[in-house]
């Protein structure tokens, strides 16, 4: 038995529930999460690593916060923070991603336009998250956090997966052109973000309503940052330009609607452009790196397009010659 497994046997007996217990996976996590079950029927039991203190816990803090905004989280049933354990609604087993890819053409519109209108409603939540102290207030995508993500890319990418690297004079003009991009997106950071707001981050629960989770890492960050990780992550073929822009458009709409200031579309498609390269390059690195050091070599297909998408990024702003000179090698 893993030491998480018995921790979550030490909880449930001192609680006289019985130890049946599920092991659910969870991907590139340090948690462990196990469907538990009672006399009212099924739970998700989170075991962290280690305990820890419910007060600064992020998970249970953004929970508190996305919840008090109305925004649709799992209920939080029990906590036990000496065996880092948090017994959780069970959401059921259904990932948006998976329903998108059986979903007919009409539907998975639907369903992708509703995960559109939740970014927006999670940005409406961003001066809660001021006024209450929040840890994802006191979050920032700011130059040094846009930065190292850029450079963990080019560690993992050219160093990791590829086994080479990049001339000094390359190394150089590159980098120069992250400073760029890191401190211009750290200029547009005003609303908060998921952080990791993907199609495998939503569920859609047993009565059929779409649900968030894995939203501990939120922080304050782009208005564009969860689009592009909703909209480009993880795909082999970068969609087209015209969807696109009638993917933002929506989005401009839905922050309108939900009460939020409006945003110049031109200014705004080339925020997103720029968030594109910095998104879409990180999660190539993440990528490399867990294909090659954790042998999830899943995410492979998931690399080169990765690179693609932030290439026709930066065409299309004009700008970072250097950077599309690096990925047009490699694509």
């Amino acid at each position: 038995m893993s030491d998480h497994a018995e921790r979550l046997r030490r909880y449930l007996t001192s609680r006289g529930i019985p130890f049946e217990a599920v092991s659910l996976n969870a991907d590139a996590s340090t948690r462990e999460y196990f469907r538990i079950s009672g006399e009212s029927g099924t739970a998700v039991a989170c075991v962290y690593p280690e305990k820890f203190d419910p007060a600064e816990q992020t998970y249970l803090d953004v929970t508190r916060l996305l919840a008090s905004g109305g925004l649709p989280v799992a209920e939080i049933y029990d906590i036990d923070s000496e065996n880092g354990l948090i017994v959780q609604e069970d959401l059921g087993d259904s990932i948006l991603r998976e329903v998108l890819l059986d979903a007919e053409t009409d539907r998975r519109s639907r369903l992708l336009d509703e995960a559109i209108s939740m970014i927006a409603r999670i940005q409406t939540v961003t001066d809660r998250a001021f006024a209450t102290g929040s840890v994802a207030s006191r979050l920032k995508f700011d130059k040094e956090k846009l930065r190292w993500e850029l450079d963990f890319f080019k560690q993992h990418f050219f160093g990791t997966y590829l086994r080479t690297a990049l001339s000094h004079e390359g190394d150089a003009a590159v980098s120069g052109e992250f400073d760029v991009i890191a401190s211009e997106l750290e200029s547009f950071a005003s609303v908060l973000c998921h952080r990791d707001f993907h199609a495998a981050n939503l569920m859609i629960d047993p009565a059929g309503r779409m649900r968030i989770i894995d939203h501990q890492d939120a922080r304050i960050g782009s208005p564009t940052y969860d689009l592009v990780s909703l909209l480009l992550d993880r795909i082999t073929e970068p969609p087209s330009r015209e969807w696109l822009a009638e993917k933002r458009r929506y989005f401009l709409d839905m922050r309108t609607k939900f009460g939020l200031p409006s945003l110049d579309e031109e200014d705004f498609a080339n925020e997103f452009r720029l968030q594109t390269i910095q998104r879409c390059l990180k999660a190539a690195g993440t990528f490399s790196f867990q294909s090659v050091n954790r042998g999830k070599g899943y995410f492979v297909p998931f690399i080169k397009p990765m690179l693609r998408i932030s290439l026709r990024a930066a065409e299309s702003l004009g700008r970072f010659p250097h950077l599309r000179r690096v990925l047009s090698k490699h694509i």
